[in-house]
């Protein structure tokens, strides 16, 4: 036992060094657990005076599509001082993932980034922006296939011709929608990189690209390496085993391409009993999950008494 925490404590304590580094704490950090698929605690706060939801999103490393989702009654520009605001900082990590690379989640609009260090298994979750209608990220397998700080944006012809008066190339500075850093990707043009808008992350707004907080971004810049692997996925419905029970977590299906979604949730029910044995389904709280899609992980059935 003291020797597992010495190697918990070392492990944890490069995760730290690393982050020190960074100009500011930023990135969600996790250990992994075998066995467990929630991590984190959905929590409240007040709102201030002159708050909004996006400057409390942007505080607690959520984005825009988070916080509101999770406070379908609360005005995100203008909410009551002293109003109660839910901050969904419980995750289920996608279950199409590398040991060690990037997952983007474009439903979620959220990457994770795993990686192991002294036998030990984790990974940094952060909200991102990504492609408006037309332009979401093709899915599938990239790689980084280089990364650079302070970036100079070669505004791309299509864009161009969109936007005429855009000149060639934004040098680095306050104008530059990449931000002070980006990981090129593999294949077309894509790019995960900072931003000069934050408003735009937890939003669909951009051609493709993946944007994150300038803090994020910063935090990841010097954690992953050329070549690591990229996967982007879509997964509007995660599901995750913890404390003995089985959790569904749901966002907004924008595009379309779940399908029937208590279908998806009873063949998931079916996965766990094959693996668990016979569950008791909560159906109000699965009905509830699914009809609310608020993003907090919601407890849907747990093993059946004898």
């Amino acid at each position: 036992m003291k020797r597992k925490r010495c190697l918990f404590i070392a492990a944890s304590a490069l995760v730290w060094v690393l982050l020190a580094a960074c100009p500011s704490w930023a990135l969600r950090s996790f250990m992994m657990e075998p066995g467990t698929g929630v991590y984190g605690v959905t929590r409240m706060v007040q709102a201030r005076e002159h708050d909004t939801l996006l400057d409390i999103a942007r505080e607690f490393g959520l984005g825009y599509n988070q916080i509101v989702a999770a406070n379908p009654g609360i005005d995100p520009w203008v909410p009551r001082e002293g109003s109660l605001v839910r901050l969904p900082l419980t995750f289920v990590p996608p279950r199409e993932r590398p040991d060690t690379g990037i997952v983007v989640n474009l439903a979620e609009m959220r990457l994770y980034y795993f990686f192991s260090n002294g036998g030990h298994d984790f990974f940094f979750t952060a909200p991102i922006g990504i492609g408006r209608e037309g332009y979401l990220t093709e899915l599938g397998e990239y790689a980084v296939k280089s990364k650079t700080a302070n970036p100079t944006w070669v505004v791309p012809e299509s864009i161009r011709r969109e936007e005429p008066d855009l000149p060639a190339q934004v040098p680095p500075g306050p104008d530059n929608p990449l931000g002070d850093f980006a990981f090129r990707l593999s294949r077309n043009l894509y790019a995960i990189h900072g931003t000069n808008k934050p408003w735009g992350v937890g939003r669909r707004v951009s051609h493709g690209c993946i944007r994150m907080y300038p803090e994020d971004v910063g935090a990841l810049y010097p954690l992953v390496p050329v070549g690591a692997r990229v996967l982007v996925v879509y997964e509007p419905v995660k599901f995750g085993w913890a404390d003995g029970k089985l959790w569904v977590q749901v966002f907004d299906d924008f595009d379309g391409r779940l399908g029937n979604q208590l279908a998806k949730v009873m063949d998931e029910v079916l996965y766990y009993e094959t693996a668990i044995g016979p569950l008791e389904l909560d159906r109000a709280a699965l009905d509830r999950a699914l009809a609310e899609k608020s993003g907090v992980p919601m407890a849907v059935a747990r093993p059946r008494k004898e």
